[in-house]
C-alpha cells in the first residue's frame, strides 16, 4: 500500500494499517481505530481503503433502520450484486462485510462508529458472534474490519473488561495530534519561537491549519498577533468556535456548563481537585465524577505527582480548549462583535504568557525529554517524566520541579535521571542552578529515589547568561536547553 502523496507524516499509523490489512492469514479480523477528532483518522482510513479496494462507510446520527438502509445502498454500490442488498439487521450487514474478503484480504471500514452503537447497543455483540471462533463465515473470509471513532471515552470501553469485543482486535491504534516538531514543520514554521507560541494556541491538530484556518499561517514572528486576531479571534472562521464545539460533541457530557467550569478552573490554575473545588465553591466529591468523565474524553489530562504521592495535578489535553478558556471564554460577548478581537488580544497578551504559553512550555520540555531527547544528555533513557514539589522540612516549603525524568529501575531504587527547570520569559542565570541544586540535596536527603547521577536540566525561552553558560562548561550534570535544540534544529 502506498502511502498517499498528500498525507503529512502518519508514516507510523500508515505502516501499522499497512501490516493489520495486508496480513495473507486466512481468517476475519478486527481493527479499532480511535483519536480526537480533526486529527485525520477519516482522511487515513478511506486512504487505506482506495489503496487496497476496501469498503468504507461513515455512520451519521441516525435511526438504526435509517442506517441499515445506508449501508445497504452503500454496499451496492461497491458490490454491483444482481439484486440491491435489504439488510433486516445488523448480523445480515456484518455478514455480507465479511464475504468481501472471500478471495483475498479486504479492509472494511465503519467510521463513526459509536453513532451506530448509541442507536443500537447491541451492535458489538452481533459483531462478537460474526467474528466467533470455527464460524464459517470468520474463518472462510480475510475481511479486516476495521472500527473507528472521536469519541474517546466509548472507543476505551469497546476493548477493556466484560465489553463484547474484549480480545477479539488484533488492532489497536489511536491517531494523536502531531508534537510540536511535526506541528511546525506541518504549518511550515522554522523559527522556533514562532511555532512553541503557535503550538501553545492550536496544538498539532492537521484540520486546523488547512480547514479551519485555510491554510493561513503566521508570515514570521512579527505576524503572530495578526495572526491570532484574523484566525482564532475572528468569528467568521470555524476556529473560533471549535473548542466549545470540542466539548459538545462528546456523548458522555451531559451537564456541559459543570465540565466548562472545571476546564475553566485549570485555564486559571487551578490544577489540584482542591483547587478546582475551590474554584467552584463546591466539595472535592462534587467534581470527582466530571474530573473522570473528562479524563476519559481526553480533554483533561492527570499527571501524578512523582515526588508525593497522592497529590494529582489536572491539565488540559488539547491546547485550543485551553487557550479558548483562559483568553477568549472571559470576554465572549465582546468577541462576538466583529472588529474587537485587536483590542482584545491587546489586552489578553499577559494572561495568555503566564496562563497559556508559560505551561504549555513546560509541558513541551518534558515531552521532548521523554521522546527526542538524547539519553547521553540526560542519564539514561526515562520510563517516564513528570512534575512534581519537593517539600523542604527547614523552610516548611514547598519548590515546584518542572520536569523530573524517570529512569527504568534496576535494583532496590528507581533512578532519578534529572530534574529540570523550565522558563519561557526569563533568562536563566547562577540563581537559578543554585535553587535546582538546593531542591536536588532535598530530594536526596528525602532518599526515595537514587540520586547518584541525578543531573539538572536548564530549558528556556529567552536564553542563558553568561555566568549559566560558564556553570554548565565546569560541570557536566548541568544541561542547558534552548529552543532550537528542543525543536532539533542543534
Amino acid at each position: 500500500m502506498d502511502k498517499p502523496v498528500g498525507m503529512f507524516d502518519r508514516d507510523y499509523e500508515w505502516s501499522a494499517l499497512t501490516r493489520f490489512i495486508t496480513d495473507p492469514q486466512p481468517g476475519a479480523t478486527l481493527g479499532v481505530v480511535s483519536g480526537r477528532r480533526r486529527q485525520g483518522k477519516t482522511f487515513l482510513l478511506d486512504a487505506a481503503c482506495r489503496a487496497a479496494g476496501g469498503f468504507y462507510f461513515g455512520a451519521t446520527e441516525a435511526a438504526d433502520a435509517e442506517s441499515l438502509r445506508r449501508i445497504s445502498a452503500s454496499l451496492t454500490d461497491h458490490v454491483h450484486p444482481a439484486t440491491p442488498f435489504h439488510f433486516a439487521n445488523w448480523a445480515e450487514a456484518v455478514d455480507a462485510l465479511l464475504a468481501l474478503g472471500a478471495e483475498r484480504p479486504v479492509p472494511v471500514v465503519i467510521d463513526e462508529f459509536p453513532y451506530l452503537v448509541r442507536a443500537n447497543p447491541e451492535l458489538p455483540s452481533v459483531i462478537q458472534e460474526a467474528l466467533r471462533p470455527l464460524r464459517e463465515q470468520r474463518t472462510a473470509s480475510r475481511t479486516r474490519l476495521l472500527l473507528c471513532g472521536s469519541a474517546l471515552s466509548f472507543m476505551g470501553r469497546l476493548l477493556s473488561g466484560g465489553a463484547p469485543l474484549r480480545g477479539r482486535a488484533g488492532l489497536e491504534l489511536v491517531v494523536r495530534p502531531l508534537d510540536h516538531r511535526l506541528a511546525a514543520e506541518f504549518w511550515g514554521i522554522t523559527d522556533p519561537h514562532l511555532a512553541l507560541k503557535v503550538h501553545a494556541v492550536v496544538g498539532g491538530t492537521p484540520a486546523y491549519r488547512r480547514e479551519f484556518a485555510r491554510n493561513d499561517a503566521p508570515n514570521g514572528p512579527d505576524d503572530f498577533d495578526d495572526w491570532v486576531v484574523r484566525t482564532v479571534l475572528n468569528p467568521e472562521t470555524p476556529l473560533f468556535r471549535e473548542a466549545r464545539y470540542l466539548l459538545a460533541e462528546e456523548p458522555d457530557l451531559r451537564d456541559t456548563a459543570l465540565y466548562l467550569s472545571v476546564l475553566a478552573a485549570v485555564a486559571d490554575g487551578n490544577a489540584t481537585r482542591g483547587g478546582m473545588a475551590g474554584y467552584l465553591e463546591r466539595k472535592a466529591t462534587d467534581i470527582a465524577h466530571p474530573i473522570n468523565v473528562l479524563e476519559d474524553a481526553g480533554l483533561l489530562h492527570r499527571d501524578a505527582d512523582v515526588f508525593r504521592d497522592n497529590r494529582p495535578t489536572y491539565r488540559i489535553a488539547e491546547p485550543l480548549i485551553g487557550f479558548y478558556h483562559a483568553v477568549m471564554r472571559p470576554v465572549w460577548d465582546q468577541l462576538e462583535r466583529p472588529g474587537s478581537a485587536a483590542r482584545v488580544w491587546q489586552a489578553s497578551r499577559r494572561r495568555y504568557i503566564s496562563n497559556v504559553l508559560g505551561p504549555h512550555f513546560e509541558q513541551v520540555c518534558r515531552d521532548w525529554s521523554l521522546h527526542h531527547a538524547d539519553p547521553d544528555l540526560i542519564g539514561g533513557l526515562p520510563a517516564r517524566v513528570g512534575h512534581g514539589v519537593v517539600h523542604d522540612p527547614k523552610t516548611r516549603t514547598g519548590h515546584e520541579v518542572d520536569a523530573a525524568v524517570i529512569g527504568i529501575a534496576d535494583g532496590t531504587k528507581t533512578p532519578l535521571l534529572a530534574i529540570g527547570e523550565a522558563k519561557w520569559n526569563d533568562t536563566i542565570g547562577i540563581a537559578h542552578i543554585e535553587r535546582l541544586r538546593h531542591i536536588r540535596d532535598l530530594i536526596i536527603a528525602a532518599g526515595r529515589y537514587d540520586t547518584t547521577d541525578t543531573r539538572l536540566l536548564f530549558f528556556s525561552g529567552a536564553g542563558f547568561n553568561d555566568k549559566a553558560r560558564a556553570a554548565a562548561d565546569s560541570s557536566p550534570d548541568i544541561q542547558l536547553i534552548d529552543l532550537p535544540t528542543l525543536y532539533g534544529q542543534t
